[in-house]
């Protein structure tokens, strides 16, 4: 969908799909209520809606491991809005008696699960496909060709629709094996494309693959008829295109070749995680994926493009590098850039260090003495005698050959947790990571390594020397690298490209941003002089055009959470003050509705192109509306894993919210901060 809104300062509302909450909706929001979603932004003057991803992503209710680049979530169709069951006299018809029977469940759907303080995803999701099959059961019989309306209309589907075919075998296989990973099953772990066309002619299964390819034509359906709801009233829809793909997808599965799975993406360590993020999502193969024209990204785009007039490209510094962990690792601590510019073993030879030295360098060397200090006598020799082989006489060890990573030291057996505590500590501490025979890179904390003081002067050196002019030259590969594949991006659909570009970023990456005309972001909090004395804000008016403005991300705290943890709120309102131009008063400790909105007043006057407000910070302008517990707006904590992540349900309805008159003028007065000359909102249809 081409973008309609070009050079224009928009102001937006960031919404996850499943937050909405509707009279007619159960647990968790649906395509259909964009549109309502869509009357309230009218009101509220707002010009865009940013959605978290929509993609399937079966029982794991983060939407970042979706199931597939191309299918979208059956949990998001409105199932009394299918044509199916529809009182609609253009619908599809059948027994007028199964209609009104299945009818009565959806509705007892909505009630059974309207009430949720949070999503509860997977009962949800059950209940929803429990009755999405009986619906098929219903309009489906069993032969394998009708020949009706339903059949007709889903043939033309999956025929304009490719990846289907790929989607519907993986989850039906995925059914079958207990919803194991592909890499678990007896059968098809590495199909052939003829594999997956012999499991389509499959009489015994070609039902149930039809079956998945109908919910997809319908939630496609829903989904369109919203955006261009959306479209018609002036709003741009932001969509959310992740760059990593889950390993256990139907895209890594049958698509083999555009992945390395000897590869994982993740972070590498920093003040937040000490030993960095293992994702678990494999590497691509930008050489394979550059020989087929880049296919499977343009076609995902192509697909985003039928939905979305704008979008935001999750870790848009994976494009010009990745921080890649070997599959044997379980942290991500020992890892390194792809790409990257090596440090080969005839260069440190050149410097002087003898294979003893490189030796000393890049394997742990660990001293009989520190297993027995850190677990005991009797659980080092254990220790020793399942992962260590002894140098010479010395009571010195290294690493058997047979460990490759963090993941085979715990899983040795019988080792106490403190041998193998002391062993994983042991398995990182290293200066250089040799991750192909005679190429290495620094680690991540190589200054830090057990090896680095017993370095002569001029060895630390050279060596540091060495570290940084590779580092350079990586920089300009990362460029070179950046450019080339976001410009395929940029240039794949009408739909202007925003970037997640947050974390350690060097200087290559908001310079290809801006030479392609890409949007950053700008996250008031972190967004800072970090170079500077006192590492003081940037002022709103400094921040780049092409830019997003906001206060918090789905992947922080909200704004009145991180207010209330803030340990610099003083100089944080005196900054607010100053850039307002207004006395502001105490500092508050914690914010109530005015205060909230002098800072998101700041997002507003920001020079960012577009400037968008979570849902939950906007409601915490309202003492009514907004929880008593800002913990409660969080979305996601990453790096942790719990019932609270991914379950965030706004706690007032649409029409609720369109009610509270008061909250609609602190909203108007964001939008005109922002644009003095917009007129203010219209009425809800």
């Amino acid at each position: 969908m081409k973008f309609a809104h070009d050079g224009r300062r928009l102001s937006g509302i960031v919404v996850p799909l499943s937050a909405i909450r509707s009279d007619s909706s159960p647990g968790c929001g649906e395509f259909p209520d964009l549109e309502r979603f869509g009357d309230l932004a009218t009101v509220w003057n707002c010009d865009l809606l940013q959605l978290l991803p929509v993609n399937d992503s079966g029982f794991q209710n983060s939407p970042y491991f979706a199931l597939s680049a191309f299918a979208l979530h059956p949990i998001y169709i409105k199932i009394g809005a299918l044509p199916e069951i529809s009182v609609d006299p253009s619908g599809d018809k059948f027994l007028a008696a199964q209609g009104e029977k299945l009818r009565a469940e959806a509705q007892a759907l909505v009630e059974r699960f309207s009430s949720s303080d949070r999503v509860p995803y997977e009962e949800l999701l059950r209940a929803k496909l429990e009755l999405l099959r009986g619906i098929w059961s219903a309009v489906n019989p069993t032969k394998v060709k009708t020949g009706s309306a339903l059949d007709i209309e889903l043939d033309a589907w999956i025929a304009t629709n490719p990846w289907i075919k790929r989607y519907a075998a993986f989850v039906a296989l995925k059914s079958q094996n207990a919803e194991r990973p592909w890499w678990e099953w007896s059968r098809y772990g590495d199909p052939t494309p003829e594999d997956i066309e012999n499991l389509w002619r499959d009489r015994a299964l070609v039902a149930e693959l039809r079956f998945w390819a109908w919910l997809q034509m319908r939630a496609a359906g829903q989904f369109s008829k919203a955006a261009n709801y959306l479209a018609g009233k002036g709003i741009a829809l932001m969509g959310d295109i992740p760059i990593l793909m889950n390993k256990d997808s139907a895209d890594v599965w049958a698509l083999r070749r555009f992945f390395r799975l000897d590869l994982a993406a993740g972070a590498p360590p920093d003040m937040y995680a000490a030993l960095g993020q293992n994702w678990g999502f494999p590497v691509y193969d930008w050489k394979a994926l550059e020989s087929a024209d880049y296919s499977f990204w343009t076609e995902r785009l192509v697909e985003s493009a039928k939905y979305y007039s704008c979008y935001r490209i999750d870790h848009v510094l994976g494009f010009f590098r990745i921080w890649a962990l070997s599959s044997h690792e379980s942290s991500g601590a020992l890892g390194r850039f792809v790409p990257d510019v090596p440090i080969a073993r005839s260069e440190l030879v050149k410097l002087g260090f003898s294979p003893e030295r490189v030796r000393w360098l890049s394997q742990p060397h660990i001293p009989g003495v520190r297993l027995v200090q850190a677990a005991g006598e009797a659980a080092a020799k254990g220790a020793i005698a399942t992962a260590l082989d002894r140098i010479g006489d010395e009571a010195l060890f290294l690493f058997k050959p047979s460990i490759k990573g963090e993941k085979d030291i715990e899983a040795l057996p019988s080792l106490s947790p403190a041998a193998r505590d002391c062993l994983l500590a042991a398995w990182r501490d290293r200066a250089l990571f040799e991750y192909d025979a005679d190429y290495f890179v620094a680690t991540w904390s190589f200054r830090f390594a057990t090896c680095w003081p017993t370095l002569s002067d001029k060895e630390r050196a050279d060596l540091e020397s060495l570290i940084c002019l590779h580092k350079t030259q990586a920089e300009d590969l990362w460029a070179e690298t950046g450019k080339r594949l976001l410009s395929v991006l940029a240039n794949a659909v009408d739909m202007l490209p925003c970037a997640e570009d947050l974390g350690s970023v060097p200087a290559c990456v908001p310079k290809g941003l801006k030479e392609l005309g890409i949007l950053g972001l700008r996250v008031l909090r972190w967004t800072r002089k970090w170079d500077e004395n006192g590492q003081p804000y940037v002022p709103m008016s400094e921040y780049p055009e092409l830019s997003v403005a906001c206060a918090s991300v789905h992947d922080s705290s909200s704004l009145r959470e991180w207010w209330e943890a803030e340990t610099d709120r003083d100089w944080t309102w005196r900054f607010a003050a100053q850039a307002l131009g207004r006395d502001l008063g105490l500092c508050p400790d914690k914010l109530d509705g005015d205060q909230v909105e002098i800072l998101l007043e700041l997002i507003a006057r920001s020079a960012s192109r577009f400037a968008v407000y979570p849902i939950q910070d906007l409601l915490a302008m309202s003492e009514k509306l907004r929880p008593l517990d800002p913990r409660s707006e969080r979305i996601n904590v990453p790096g942790t894993v719990g019932s609270g992540n991914w379950s965030y349900r706004i706690p007032s309805s649409i029409d609720e919210i369109l009610a509270e008159k008061k909250l609609a003028t602190k909203v108007h007065a964001l939008v005109k901060a922002r644009n003095p000359a917009k007129k203010s909102g219209g009425k809800a249809s």
